[in-house]
């Protein structure tokens, strides 16, 4: 008779720093890296354009910042989360994007990633990049490119381009 194979999730052991936030009561995390800026909600317009509000419902505002439009998603939107009050905004690097969130809690060091266990079958895999233990919990790393993917980068910036001519992004 063959042993069963043991399951044994794959571990990163490289330290990374974080930021640990929330969301509708949730905490996540996200690479300290991957953040250029965390903010008040100041100088945000809200984000009606037609069909695409309604074919992205995540995305809420827009923020121009340095000549630059950021597209600001709902964090509890977009991972199906109860609704938040969300009073901050994570802009994000190296992406047009920016996050609504309820808090930034800390930056701190993660010494291990985890891999999704099996159980993450679906959009989830895409939104996270694995789980740190945070003070004894298990938090979400989330990926940051995951909040506004290309093809709907693609479509919000055809529907800016066509009421207001060319954006620059």
């Amino acid at each position: 008779m063959k042993p069963l194979k043991q399951l044994r999730p794959e571990v990163k052991t490289a330290r990374e720093d974080v930021i640990v936030f929330a969301v509708g009561g949730y905490k996540l995390a996200i690479a300290a890296g991957a953040v250029k800026e965390i903010r008040g909600m100041d100088d945000l317009h809200p984000f009606k354009l037609g069909g695409i509000s309604a074919q992205i419902a995540k995305l809420k505002y827009t923020l121009e910042r340095n000549g630059t439009t950021y597209f600001v998603i709902d964090a509890a939107q977009h991972f199906r989360l109860p609704v938040s009050n969300a009073s901050r905004v994570m802009v994000l690097r190296n992406t047009p994007t920016g996050v609504l969130v309820d808090s930034t809690d800390r930056i701190m060091e993660i010494s291990a990633l985890h891999a999704l266990p099996p159980a993450f079958t679906h959009e989830e895999r895409g939104w996270y990049r694995g789980l740190a233990v945070v003070n004894g919990l298990v938090v979400p790393v989330v990926n940051h490119t995951a909040f506004l993917n290309r093809p709907e980068l693609e479509i919000v910036r055809a529907g800016l381009e066509r009421v207001r001519g060319v954006v620059s992004v």
